[in-house]
């Protein structure tokens, strides 16, 4: 075959005279994400008309018409789809000889387009890459007598078996439109794994047969404490409007919900097959089951539906009917999603109750089982054993391998606070899925160092070696929804973020970050083509508190081209018809300034409020002799605030010269305030970024310089203060809650790189 022998002696020219892969890269030409493994520009282009026709082997059929209706969208009609070899072609042609699954080889050059691969897969990715060559107007439906494709030679193939994006559609539901949306998203970045975690405490969202009541009744409720919470955030942002479609009246109640049948999702799971992205459902137990124990109190062990010690009740591992019930279930499950992979859950599990049952006392002791955790196993191993007889293969939270678990179990690694919970799981011969919470779950408000966390996490723990590397097949992003009500938010949570993961997992060339967000600014014309409701890049360099002493000025640089920035002085919310900002912006008088992004579309970015405070230069107090670093007091309890600290019992005191939790501590809550004095050694304009998962407030001198308070993830907050060279009084409060901590606190002056305090700077 001349043409593909042509394209061949490219690459291999392109080799031989050592003009390499990154010598040839071109994110303004080829705005390709995730970028390929090898890519090589060629000359000249392939012209795309209505006379041009798909050529294609018959393993490749479904490929070929999804190629037809890509194409279609940009010329307003179909192509003609055949085996004959014709030139002006475009051939999908089956190649033995590429090894790797899912790859693929690509060469577009004047006479034609040929796609090469072994496995159908292979061919619908070699089809996005086409697809973000293609003019973002094709999105639209905009017809054009041609379409040009750019002439280059790409060999690609995936890093990681595992690219997966996971949904909740229990805390807040989604309509079968937006999972063909999220879909086609996933396509477009060569994502291959959907997790739908189908069910929950807050909501079951798909059709059990054997189990009516588990939809009639646990797909609805009344509006709950996070319904409030969005209702509350939805004042200051639409994105927080809970979905109207997903809200009826029964009975003279407001309730919201909404379920899948089955027909529906059969309907799903082909839509997603035929993009070759796999559904793997999620039916979460033996805990999160309040949706399924209110209509089946048969269920738990004692008949109650209630909170626990830390979470609901669970199911009941001590009595048959629970069984029974699971594998009824599941058995419906397997008959919807032909997914090999069954994802059971098994995390958070409050076992307490199982402790006073007689039912569980009673299989503990026939079974041998020593502990509740071991409890916990016997109920997954048993329906690890049942899926195994179905031909599935069982997935569960890292949390199942507490009290033992058989090697074939599949872990998905998400406690970020148990680092060795995904190497406790390799070295027992178990396959993992890495899902941390920090970076990788979505649900997390983003800021501007999300995307970057997400590009250049390591699916590979450290202290694992080559071998045991092999048993990380991947990883996923998690949104859970109990904070994003709308189809609107759930957009701006995953997407950039989204396009970071794939790269990572696909390309895993860390060193290509600059060259992706070049790329990454030419796919946001895209995402507005595709009516994506995305995060806008963050507006760069600014605080959260500033101070001035005569004037201050403000002046921002949009990220992007196109972006207008407005504001408002009088505490309303930055709206399209506010006045955009001047360059500079004089302040003279202390007060609050609210500023956003917005498009041209009018999508405004995310709000900052920046407040202005008129003060001068803070003056030294005078000390006696002091000793080097902070004076630190430990408190082993849990707080929602850093104020609740002062009235409660100490555990410990220490002395630190750096701003960091000890490794001594090991209390999955506490709170530690840092006190003494802080040593500047120049007049200046100081500025103090804390960043805490949970909470910290700073105050140096008399009033809070960084406020950072309360339980949330880990964010950064700033404030800045003018200080006089010498000594000034110093206190940090932090608190965790649980579930991991981050505790960082930097400095600038006068504007300068952001920095570590000295250890040298602190007295007490």
């Amino acid at each position: 075959m001349i043409f593909a022998k042509k394209y061949t002696f490219l690459i291999l020219a392109a080799v031989l005279t050592g003009s390499g892969i990154m010598a040839q890269e071109n994110p303004a030409k080829f705005p390709l994400i995730p970028y390929p493994s090898q890519l090589v520009v060629a000359k000249g282009s392939f012209i795309i008309t209505s006379k041009t026709n798909i050529v294609t082997a018959s393993e490749f059929s479904n490929e070929a018409t999804q190629l037809n209706q890509l194409l279609k969208m940009g010329l307003g009609v179909s192509l003609p789809i055949g085996k004959a070899n014709k030139i002006n072609s475009i051939k999908l042609v089956y190649d033995a000889a590429i090894n790797a699954p899912e790859a693929y080889k690509l060469n577009i050059g004047p006479n034609g387009v040929l796609i090469t691969a072994k496995d159908a897969a292979g061919v619908f990715h070699a089809i996005e890459t086409i697809r973000q060559l293609l003019p973002v107007s094709v999105e639209t439906g905009v017809v054009h007598k041609q379409l040009v494709l750019p002439a280059v030679s790409i060999y690609d193939k995936p890093a990681y078996e595992w690219r997966g994006m996971h949904l909740d559609v229990s805390r807040h539901f989604f309509s079968i439109s937006y999972l063909e949306k999220f879909i086609d998203r996933m396509a477009l970045y060569k994502m291959n794994k959907l997790h739908l975690h189908l069910t929950d405490d807050q909501g079951w969202r798909i059709e059990i047969k054997k189990y009516p009541k588990l939809t009639e009744e646990g797909a609805w409720r009344t509006f709950n404490n996070q319904d409030s919470a969005c209702i509350e955030r939805s004042k200051d942002n639409p994105d927080f409007v809970i979905d109207k479609e997903h809200i009826i009246q029964r009975d003279g109640k407001t309730l919201y919900g909404g379920f899948y049948t089955q027909e529906q999702m059969k309907g799903v799971v082909a839509y997603a097959a035929a993009r070759h992205i796999d559904i793997i459902p999620e039916i979460d137990m033996p805990g999160h089951m309040m949706a399924a124990i209110n209509s089946y109190p048969f269920l738990t062990c004692n008949g109650e539906n209630s909170w626990g010690e830390s979470f609901t009740k669970p199911i009941c591992p001590g009595i048959e009917t629970t069984y029974e019930f699971a594998q009824n279930i599941f058995s419906e499950i397997m008959q919807i999603f032909p997914s090999k992979y069954i994802h059971i859950g098994g995390d958070e599990v409050d076992r307490t109750s199982w402790g006073k049952s007689d039912s569980c006392k009673a299989l503990m002791q026939r079974e041998g089982i020593k502990d509740l955790p071991g409890l916990q196993s016997y109920f997954i191993n048993r329906m690890e054993k049942f899926f195994n007889s179905k031909g599935r293969k069982l997935i569960g939270w890292d949390e199942i391998i507490e009290g033992g678990i058989s090697p074939t179990a599949i872990v998905m690694y998400w406690r970020t606070w148990v680092p060795d919970a995904p190497v406790k799981a390799v070295k027992n011969g178990n396959t993992v899925i890495m899902t941390p919470g920090e970076p990788l779950y979505f649900d997390a408000q983003p800021d501007e160092y999300s995307v970057s966390k997400v590009y250049h996490f390591n699916p590979i723990p450290k202290v694992l070696n080559a071998e045991e590397a092999k048993s990380i097949i991947g990883a996923q992003a998690n949104i859970w929804t109990e904070m994003i009500p709308s189809e609107k938010r759930a957009d701006y949570m995953y997407m950039p973020r989204m396009t970071a993961l794939a790269e990572n997992l696909w390309t895993n060339q860390p060193d290509k970050y600059e060259s992706y967000l070049k790329r990454l600014e030419q796919h946001y014309h895209r995402m507005d083509a595709m009516k994506i409701h995305y995060r806008l890049p963050d507006l760069p360099g600014l605080l959260n508190n500033y101070i001035f002493t005569t004037e201050g000025k403000l002046s921002i640089n949009p990220p992007l081209p196109g972006l207008t920035v407005r504001y408002t002085t009088d505490g309303t919310l930055p709206t399209v018809k506010s006045a955009a900002l001047p360059s500079p912006l004089s302040i003279k008088k202390p007060g609050l300034i609210r500023v956003a992004a917005f498009t041209a579309l009018g999508t405004r970015g995310d709000v900052y409020n920046l407040q202005y405070t008129q003060q001068q230069m803070l003056g030294t107090v005078k000390i006696g002799a002091t000793n080097p670093g902070l004076a630190c007091t430990y408190y082993k309890a849990y707080f929602k605030e850093t104020a609740l600290m002062s009235s409660a019992k100490v555990d410990s005191v220490f002395t630190t010269n750096e701003i960091a939790v000890p490794a001594t501590v090991k209390a999955p809550s506490f709170g530690i305030t840092y006190k003494g004095y802080i040593d500047v050694p120049a007049d200046g304009s100081y500025t103090f970024y804390l960043t805490c998962d949970d909470g910290g407030v700073l105050k140096i001198g008399p009033s809070v310089t960084v406020d950072n308070d309360g339980n949330h993830s880990a964010r950064e907050r700033s404030g800045q203060i003018a200080l006089k060279m010498g000594t000034h009084p110093f206190l940090l409060n932090f608190i965790e809650g649980g579930g991991g901590f981050t505790l960082k606190l930097k400095y600038s002056l006068n504007g300068s790189v952001p920095q570590d305090i000295p250890a040298v700077w602190f007295k007490n």
